[in-house]
């Protein structure tokens, strides 16, 4: 008998378009309800001068100690790259990722992928004994164009010469300006899942100053700083799932779909 444990879950995803289709899939399969809005869409970088330093960096990665990848978009689009011209790995380099979910896709390739088991931050990933001493070492960072710094900085703090593969833009879609909380409201949204803390700035400016219907509605974030960034902005219900990976989203809305279902 099929596992029926998210009935009366009706689940917004936010992620970007292609990229929700296993986590829909699972939660349609554990019988909730599930609509999609992408947030925020990612653009391959086409610029002739961007994509010939990263064409640069990618022919060198040989000189590389490490390459840390920062979220799935990266190692996927990172690994279509080394693919292009390297047929086999340099010897000896090693992927650190952000995430179980990045890992996993890393893991296509045949070398040693390292990854936190205690959370998906920068911090977490920069407590990982293969990263606390660097000195004189180059570290090839994996992300899109923008973002947090301190993963660089920390590293170079520590001897590092860490250099950016910007390998994508990020993009606000452009919708008119009361189609989310008018899906929320059609749809009967009482989850929302919310992978990253661009995508959640992007949720707090679509709602403008309906922030307050998400008074009751529970905000999955992936991480702790998320978190607190979503209660600040007035976000009553949030909950950390440690990840942004399938598992994880999935995990955290069993454990509050009892909430949510004597109010439907």
């Amino acid at each position: 008998m099929t596992e029926m444990t998210l009935s009366g879950i009706n689940v917004l995803l936010t992620r970007p378009a292609a990229q929700s289709a296993a986590l829909a899939s699972a939660i349609t399969g554990l019988g909730g309800n599930v609509c999609e809005l992408p947030l925020i869409e990612i653009e391959p970088v086409t610029d002739v001068a961007a994509c010939e330093t990263i064409k640069s960096m990618i022919l060198n990665l040989d000189h590389y100690y490490a390459a840390i990848f920062i979220s799935t978009n990266a190692a996927r689009m990172g690994m279509q790259w080394i693919d292009r011209y390297w047929p086999q790995l340099p010897v000896g380099l090693s992927a650190y990722a952000v995430g179980p979910g990045t890992a996993q896709v890393l893991k296509e390739f045949d070398w040693p992928v390292f990854v936190s088991d205690k959370g998906v931050t920068s911090e977490d990933l920069l407590a990982l004994p293969g990263l606390r001493q660097v000195d004189g070492k180059k570290i090839a960072l994996f992300r899109g164009v923008g973002g947090r710094e301190l993963l660089a900085e920390t590293l170079r703090e520590r001897g590092a010469a860490v250099d950016y593969l910007e390998l994508y833009h990020r993009h606000t879609p452009d919708y008119s300006q009361n189609v989310l909380a008018d899906l929320i409201h059609d749809q009967h949204v009482n989850a929302i899942v919310v992978s990253s803390a661009q995508i959640l700035d992007v949720l707090l400016h679509s709602l403008h100053q309906d922030v307050a219907r998400l008074t009751t509605i529970p905000l999955i974030v992936p991480s702790e700083r998320v978190r607190q960034r979503a209660l600040d902005a007035g976000i009553h219900i949030v909950i950390n799932a440690g990840g942004a990976d399938e598992g994880a989203v999935i995990k955290s809305l069993k454990a509050i779909a009892p909430a949510i279902r004597p109010t439907l």
